[in-house]
């Protein structure tokens, strides 16, 4: 018996990965489909699959070519698969001629022609094109554009900005560049935020009633009325407004979630994060910045440190203690947060103006995870226990921060028209403004 094994992403499936299969099958008389994961996708280039794993999974099932069917999940697999399952031809696109030739040490390497006219990025391509305009005039402009770059069907139509310091020569030379949000809106899909906070309730609100959906830096609002007012605009809209945190969207960070919320830790008892950070502020003072136009430390940090603290423990919090050093009206240079739960608690220390070690820690019954700083855009977490012996260590590959998976779930929201992508639950998001609010109107806050 000759066994043939190939592999692919196999998304929207077309006439191609049909005639590719079939060309597959006739090379043999069993045919193994490695079908790509999502995980695994990620860390492979253009990462805008439209269909979930087990969806493409069906479609190759449904082509009765495959005799068996495997996930690859990680470098390295296709040597271990050919060994396992005693694979005689190992085949795959003529798109990839030579990259697999170091295979030919295992098996024989067979490359197929494609069929011409027919891929899945220009099926992607042609049926959801997003034009996305850049608002605000924060560095994080210039990350979004360059991992835009990684997602298909993805453009930047061009950027509204009234202060363009920070934007990077290459975004002014390639982009329109406008005071004019209309004028942005005109030329767009949808729109990425990373203005001031102060700015963000009426260039959403202006964005959402322009029927354009909306991903923004958190928090969307600064007062829960003003959230709940852009929320309801969304849905009666059909648009997606999105919350910003690029964290959650870290490989990493996502299956820590996952094992702690399985149990391995036990019970959890304690959440504590710690973000900080001096060089912004440090550059935007000596360059004459006012501190009213400075992101503060609750605003900056505040969204990612509680974060983990509302997805592993809720919202329904007992009480909450907010203190803070204030340098200026509303800025705070300094905060720390301290929620008590019902079985727990919590805590958040955030700062432009006071440097920490910007780890998180998860306390259990059990053991507890620590991530090394900076946890919020972390590749590495370990899951340590009373005995060493039984501690674990966890690596996933990150791009890009996180923002380019953001991009991702972003435009499978708006192409899907729903809200199954979103990393964030609108509770989060609200309790995140809330916290925020409170901060703003002094309850549940003592000044330092």
């Amino acid at each position: 018996m000759v066994k043939v094994i190939t592999y692919g992403t196999y998304d929207l499936f077309h006439y191609g990965h049909q005639r590719l299969l079939e060309r597959a099958k006739a090379l043999g008389d069993y045919l193994i489909v490695g079908v790509t994961s999502d995980s695994f996708d990620l860390t492979r280039g253009k990462i805008n699959a439209q269909q979930s794993l087990m969806e493409r999974i069906e479609s190759v099932r449904a082509t009765g070519l495959a005799d068996e069917i495997i996930v690859e999940e990680y470098e390295g697999q296709k040597i271990d698969d050919i060994k396992r399952y005693g694979v005689d031809i190992f085949t795959v696109g003529s798109d990839w001629k030579g990259k697999f030739d170091y295979l030919n040490e295992f098996c024989q390497v067979v490359y197929l022609d494609r069929t011409e006219g027919v891929s899945s990025s220009v099926i992607r391509a042609e049926n959801s094109e997003l034009r996305i305009g850049l608002v605000g005039n924060s560095t994080l402009l210039n990350k979004f554009e360059k991992e835009s770059r990684f997602v298909n069907g993805v453009t930047i139509s061009g950027v509204c900005s009234t202060d363009d310091s920070d934007i990077s020569d290459g975004l002014k030379d390639s982009y329109l560049i406008t005071g004019d949000l209309n004028q942005l809106l005109e030329r767009s899909d949808a729109v990425y935020i990373a203005s001031h906070p102060r700015k963000h309730y009426e260039q959403v609100k202006q964005s959402l009633l322009a029927g354009k959906h909306v991903l923004c830096e958190s928090p969307i609002a600064l007062s829960q009325d003003n959230y709940n007012e852009l929320n309801l605009i969304a849905q009666q809209n059909n648009l997606q407004l999105m919350d910003s945190i690029k964290t959650a969207y870290s490989t990493a960070y996502n299956r820590m979630l996952v094992l702690a919320k399985g149990g391995k830790i036990g019970d959890i008892i304690s959440v504590d994060a710690i973000c900080t950070s001096l060089s912004d502020l440090e550059k935007k003072t000596k360059r004459g910045t006012s501190l009213e136009e400075v992101w503060n430390s609750i605003c900056a940090w505040g969204p990612t440190a509680l974060l983990p603290i509302f997805q592993l423990l809720g919202i329904d919090y007992v009480s909450k203690q907010i203190t803070s050093h204030l340098i200026a009206k509303a800025f705070d240079s300094f905060t720390k947060i301290a929620f008590v739960y019902p079985r727990a608690v919590a805590s958040i220390k955030v700062g432009k103006g006071v440097k920490s070690e910007g780890e998180l820690i998860i306390s259990g019954t059990k053991g507890y995870f620590y991530v090394p700083a900076p946890w919020w855009k972390t590749d590495y977490f370990e899951i340590r226990y009373e005995n060493p012996s039984d501690n674990k260590r966890y690596f996933y590959q990150l791009d890009g921060e996180g923002i380019r998976y953001e991009i991702v779930s972003f435009s499978k929201a708006i192409s899907k028209g729903r809200s199954m992508s979103h990393y964030i639950s609108q509770e989060v998001s609200q309790e995140i403004v809330n916290t925020i609010e409170c901060f703003y109107s002094g309850k549940d806050l003592l000044e330092i």
